[in-house]
């Protein structure tokens, strides 16, 4: 095992105490944030900060707790104009010694996303990356940034709308006419 760190943020497992938290406190700096940003197709990232505690879990695992925050800005799925949005989430990653996941491609994922195989070292930076990609929208849009309806016809023919597609649409007035008694 290797005792050069690597990275900057990455702490080694061996040289922490497993009776004493560990505190950590990565704030990105502007070339860190603007490789990010593209790593993630953000048109901007700041106000990154992500500050939290390794701390023992049993004998030769640890819990990495931590509070995200960051603002990104992103096109607008509708209008492509900027779109800014403040996230601040917790963030939870168990490390476990003898956590293995299966090479089998028909294994199932596990419903415990948190838990992570421990290796020698922890690296806050890393998780930080991984839970912003998390807590990124997909589909930023503006307030008042609706998709509008687009008809088509050839020239002379009614156009279909998005309501005449529906094709159970109508029943509901069908079952009603069957239903009331006739007069």
């Amino acid at each position: 095992m290797s005792r050069l760190p690597p990275s900057d943020t990455a702490i080694r497992v061996a040289d922490l105490k497993q009776n004493a938290e560990k505190t950590f406190s990565v704030r990105p700096d502007a070339a860190a944030l603007s490789q990010i940003a593209g790593d993630l197709a953000l048109s901007a990232l700041r106000k990154v900060r992500f500050e939290g505690r390794l701390k023992p879990l049993g004998r030769t695992d640890w819990t990495l707790e931590a509070q995200l925050g960051a603002t990104v800005v992103q096109p607008c799925v509708v209008t492509l104009d900027p779109v800014t949005t403040r996230i601040d989430t917790p963030v939870v990653r168990h490390f476990v010694q003898d956590f293995v996941l299966s090479d089998d491609p028909e294994t199932e994922m596990p419903d415990d996303d948190t838990t992570e195989s421990l290796g020698p070292w922890i690296d806050p930076a890393e998780v930080m990356k991984e839970a912003l990609a998390l807590a990124v929208p997909d589909y930023p849009r503006k307030d008042a940034a609706a998709l509008g309806q687009m008809v088509y016809a050839e020239p002379g023919t009614a156009p279909m709308t998005d309501e005449d597609a529906k094709p159970f649409a109508g029943l509901a007035n069908l079952k009603d006419q069957l239903i009331k008694p006739k007069e």
